[in-house]
């Protein structure tokens, strides 16, 4: 446990603290059965060993999912340690996911430190990513009423990732340029299924499994302010607590929210922008210049007030389904005001 988490100065934090307690040791214990190489890699991509497998305090993410899932469960009356199961699996999607997503970006860094493929290789990586999600399936495969929404969660996953991708190659402006619409669907996939399945499983497995399908729809609206609030960090963020190179995803063409809702606003430095970025540039001052324009053409504003609608239909859903969740309400908090 890292006390100086950004998580545990927020709203939530003590929530998360809690329920990291009670994930790692069966965290651990999931991926204990793996080969012994499969077992350092993944010990590697969750922070608990650096490169060697020598054990490092490391940071191994924010672990917002699995406190969602046992959060959920304790909102319905039933405890924590109910929704383990699920708490275990959408971590583990989670880990496989960005293991995955590192390699298909061609990032080399996350989490202030090399990205698996960077450490061990692209095979063997790919391999660590597979068996975390062959682990995260069996954690829910003798619970069909939280399986369900993780299979669903899977494909919703996959569909995103793959929208995300092939909006990198549609224009900037133009009849096929992206629309908000489009990267919203996208982003309801890609991140906010898993956080529907946490929910939606938590709750079923928490004792309240006719709520399973609202939260799974609360949760859904939730992943599409994170995205958001990644976008931006994306552009505005600190590397330093990020982990993560600041302005990537503008040199990679991704459709980030900020930049789509700069680009609709129609004025001066939206045309400028739209002209930068088909230009191709992709140098440091290039991607400063694109992100200054950003800004001045309202896209950071636009998605600041984007991702707090959705928190905010988010929390009217568990408002009404969930009144007494006073920390999963913290915890959306901390969803959407981070620092990372």
């Amino acid at each position: 446990m890292n006390p100086g988490h950004p998580a545990f100065d927020r709203p939530g934090g003590e929530a998360i603290d809690r329920c990291r307690r009670l994930l790692d040791p069966a965290l651990r214990q999931a991926v204990s059965v793996l080969h012994p190489w499969g077992a350092r890699m993944a010990a590697f991509t969750l922070g608990w060993s650096d490169v060697d497998g020598r054990p490092a305090d490391g940071d191994g993410g924010k672990s917002l999912r699995p406190a969602f899932a046992m959060l959920s469960a304790e909102a319905v009356g039933g405890a924590a340690e109910s929704a383990l199961p699920a708490a275990v699996a959408v971590e583990l999607v989670h880990a496989f996911s960005l293991v995955h997503d590192d390699i298909i970006d061609n990032d080399e860094r996350r989490r202030h430190r090399d990205a698996l493929w960077k450490a061990y290789g692209v095979g063997p990586a790919l391999l660590a990513g597979d068996a975390l999600l062959a682990l995260a399936v069996g954690q829910l495969a003798s619970r069909p009423e939280a399986m369900r929404h993780l299979s669903a969660a899977l494909i919703e996953l996959v569909q995103g990732q793959t929208a995300d991708m092939a909006f990198e190659n549609r224009p900037w402006s133009g009849p096929n340029q992206v629309t908000i619409a489009e990267y919203t669907e996208m982003a309801a996939g890609k991140t906010g299924g898993l956080l529907g399945a946490a929910a939606a499983a938590g709750v079923a497995l928490g004792g309240a499994p006719e709520l399973s399908d609202r939260m799974w729809t609360m949760g859904r609206d939730l992943g599409v302010a994170f995205q958001i609030v990644d976008d931006m960090l994306g552009i505005w963020g600190d590397p330093g607590l990020t982990g993560k190179p600041v302005h990537s995803d503008l040199r990679r063409d991704k459709k980030t929210f900020p930049v789509l809702a700069a680009l609709n606003s129609g004025d001066r430095p939206a045309r400028a922008l739209a002209a930068l970025l088909e230009s191709g540039a992709t140098d440091e001052e290039s991607v400063q210049e694109a992100a200054a324009l950003v800004e001045r053409a309202g896209g950071r504003a636009a998605a600041r007030a984007a991702a707090d609608s959705y928190v905010a239909a988010a929390l009217a859903t568990m408002d009404e389904h969930l009144p007494h969740a006073t920390d999963l309400r913290a915890l959306c908090a901390a969803l959407v005001n981070r620092a990372r």
